[in-house]
């Protein structure tokens, strides 16, 4: 049986990075190590304190976890979110050391190739967002950070900054059904791509009773495949991010019965490091979506980091995960 070791980590921010419940200067992690002889597997969660989660928290759920745990019982040990991902994910990278081969070959994939992923600009002032947005406007995809009552200076200024960019907003559930009416009319006009999560989790029936203009992604509204049933009429689009659903496994189940009821599909993440995005690159294969930029934002990362160039962000290499 395996054996689980669980460490603490940060790895510093390039530079601070805020939405509408907060600013950061660095990526608080945990890693879990999965020990089996000489076979050695690996996975990382960040725990989100908008779900309840600590380092300490997260930690205490690992490590109350029986000694015999396989990765079909793990579901059932484990409630959907940070702990159960590390977890997952060094299980399956336990598996394919031990298999010899890739993750995505025990599973019957394809291999994975390069996605183009968003960059996201975080939340700052009209003036500072446009000089974010004119540094990177040679990326194809920006994600804005918003959530306020005074977000439209800060979309001209993006759009002014970036003219070529295609660019998708998150609001954090920071906006009312009154804010949102009254942008995505703007939102149409500049040209963004996709809304997520304009109006709270559990706040928000009302995106069934007015128009949506632009595609709209679930994020807090939508952990694992429990969460579907709640999002019929409100939703287009599901963000899947493996630190909600807890684990590669709940979320490649998650991604099939979406694509099932008609939603496409974003890939997201926390800010984390190469390693907790490296599963999550499986499951973007094909996503309308993929917003894997967490070690874009650092100025540490991990050995044998994930290669980001113009095609995109490209699968892990073997020495990092899977």
């Amino acid at each position: 049986m395996p054996k689980l070791t669980v460490t603490a980590e940060s790895f510093r921010l390039a530079e601070v990075f805020t939405i509408s419940r907060g600013s950061r200067t660095e990526a608080k992690v945990i890693t879990v190590r999965a020990t089996e002889g000489e076979q050695r597997g690996w996975g990382e969660c960040v725990p989100y304190a908008r779900y309840g989660e600590s380092l300490e928290s997260v930690a205490a759920e690992i490590e109350g976890l029986p000694e015999d745990i396989t990765r079909a019982t793990l579901q059932e040990a484990l409630s959907p979110g940070a702990a159960r991902n590390a977890v997952d994910c060094a299980l399956w990278d336990l598996e394919a050391s031990k298999a010899g081969k890739r993750v995505w070959d025990l599973l019957g994939l394809p291999a994975p190739v390069p996605m183009i992923t968003a960059y996201t600009l975080s939340l700052a002032s009209p003036e500072e967002m446009e000089k974010s947005a004119a540094k990177h406007a040679h990326r194809p995809l920006l994600k804005i950070k918003l959530g306020t009552a005074d977000d439209m200076g800060r979309l001209e200024a993006v759009r002014r900054g970036a003219p070529k960019s295609k660019i998708i907003v998150d609001a954090n559930e920071g906006w009312s059904a009154e804010v949102y009416a009254d942008l995505a009319p703007h939102l149409v006009r500049l040209g963004v791509q996709l809304v997520e999560q304009p109006l709270p989790a559990g706040q928000d029936d009302m995106l069934a009773e007015i128009e949506r203009p632009l595609p709209v992604c679930a994020d807090e509204s939508c952990h694992d495949r429990k969460s579907l049933p709640d999002l019929k009429g409100k939703y287009d689009v599901i963000n899947i991010k493996l630190d909600k659903t807890g684990g590669l496994t709940e979320a490649l189940e998650l991604r099939k019965a979406a694509l099932a009821e008609g939603y496409d599909i974003m890939v997201g993440c926390m800010v984390g490091t190469s390693l907790a995005m490296a599963p999550a690159t499986i499951v973007a294969q094909g996503a309308r979506v993929v917003d894997l930029d967490g070690p874009l934002l650092l100025a540490e990362d991990r050995p044998e980091p994930l290669q980001f160039d113009a095609e995109g962000v490209h699968p892990p290499v073997r020495a990092l995960w899977g």
